[in-house]
């Protein structure tokens, strides 16, 4: 009976409000004012059940939450990511699919799976600094834009081919990676956010602004394609052998990332997001884990930067915003912080949905926005939460 009443009382508010832009419309031609009623009468049922639905959802939330922290070890979650022999018909699964996929769709398709995979490299990688390291990077996008330009400028000056371009743009990433730690060593939170900010913009003005060196706002047009063994590629078939390609880098991403992860530099990653003065006085050495997660974290941007150079055939600064470090950073976490699997499906849904929600072109922003909300509100750990990691000594109780 009391979530009735809230309802009303919430229902009764939302009209006092709107009022004016749901009744009272003007006709200034015929200077009549016309009542509309029934709108009002079906917005107001609309809120109340909206209201109703949305708090017996969160009580069930509540409840859902109280039952996972009374027996966290025996939900099914926590066994399936514990269990990687469980994913093993769907890993097969998602091969055979992955790779029939080209000849099952058009070539507009494939060519956004392939976006989806530069993402998903994009994702994993900011996961690096952000998921597991704690460090909170709004610029990520200029290391994108390094590896984009080396590849560019490298090709338009010297020649070089996407080969060889491609170890040279991670190399440069990550240098810019290590010059963008050092003056952030003892920034935290918000201030570390801000500073990664203005780093990414000051990139993007200076590839806008310096025509000499990178064409401005013109950009760069006539990029190579990536080559395979010397042979002339058409459209459609480059279109294919880019995507294997993705396929082959995010394959490569995932097993680095994740041996990482189980890896000594990893578990300093962790323990520097959860408390960096306790582990600094555990004997790890602060400095060179936040620079080897910078570094890191950039070296897949600049790879990702030279790949989508080769994609596109052309870039220029507009290509390189904030929104795109947004759009990365709502990748980590709507996945999941330090989850390789929620990155990838957070990639997916987020680069996917806009696109084959084409057809309902004015409203498919506002599902965009909603789905975040929705996930935000009731699964702010992210689609996978990362599985915390449990030791427990049963010593005694075999003795006894």
């Amino acid at each position: 009976m009391k979530s009735v009443i809230r309802s009303l009382g919430i229902t009764v508010w939302f009209l006092f409000l709107t009022f004016p832009l749901l009744v009272v419309r003007v006709n200034t031609i015929e200077d009549t004012v016309e009542w509309r009623w029934r709108n009002m009468l079906y917005f107001g049922v609309g809120v109340f059940v909206l209201s109703f639905v949305w708090r017996d959802l969160m009580g069930r939330k509540e409840r859902s939450q109280a039952r996972e922290a009374q027996a966290p070890a025996d939900s099914l979650r926590r066994r399936l990511l514990e269990d990687p022999k469980l994913f093993r018909p769907l890993l097969a699964l998602a091969a055979v699919f992955a790779a029939a996929f080209p000849f099952a769709f058009s070539a507009y398709q494939v060519n956004i799976m392939t976006t989806a995979l530069i993402y998903v490299v994009l994702g994993l990688g900011l996961n690096i600094v952000v998921g597991l390291a704690g460090l909170l990077d709004l610029g990520y996008v200029a290391f994108y834009a390094v590896g984009a330009y080396t590849y560019a400028l490298l090709n338009r000056h010297f020649g070089l081919g996407f080969w060889a371009c491609l170890p040279l743009g991670m190399g440069f990433a990550a240098l810019f990676g290590v010059l963008l730690g050092f003056p952030v060593l003892r920034l935290r939170g918000d201030y570390l956010a801000i500073v990664t900010l203005g780093f990414g913009e000051i990139i993007r003005l200076i590839l806008e602004n310096w025509n000499q060196f990178s064409q401005g706002p013109s950009g760069i047009a006539n990029i190579p394609r990536p080559s395979l063994f010397g042979l002339d590629l058409n459209l459609q078939q480059a279109t294919f052998y880019l995507y294997y390609l993705m396929i082959g880098f995010v394959l490569f991403t995932i097993f680095v990332v994740n041996r990482l992860q189980n890896s000594r530099l990893g578990r300093s990653w962790l323990a520097l997001r959860e408390d960096e003065i306790a582990c600094q006085a555990m004997g790890i050495d602060k400095t060179r884990t936040k620079l080897a997660a910078f570094a890191l974290g950039a070296t897949w941007a600049g790879m990702v930067g030279v790949i989508f150079a080769a994609k596109t055939t052309f870039i220029n600064p507009a290509s390189f915003t904030f929104l795109e470090s947004a759009m990365i950073l709502s990748i980590v976490v709507l996945g999941g912080m330090g989850s390789i699997l929620g990155v990838f499906i957070a990639a997916m849904v987020l680069i996917l949905l806009p696109e084959y929600l084409r057809a309902f072109s004015e409203y498919r922003m506002l599902v965009f926005g909603t789905t975040m909300v929705l996930m935000m509100v009731f699964r702010p750990q992210g689609i996978i939460a990362n599985v915390r990691r449990r030791y427990e000594f049963h010593g005694l109780e075999d003795a006894a």
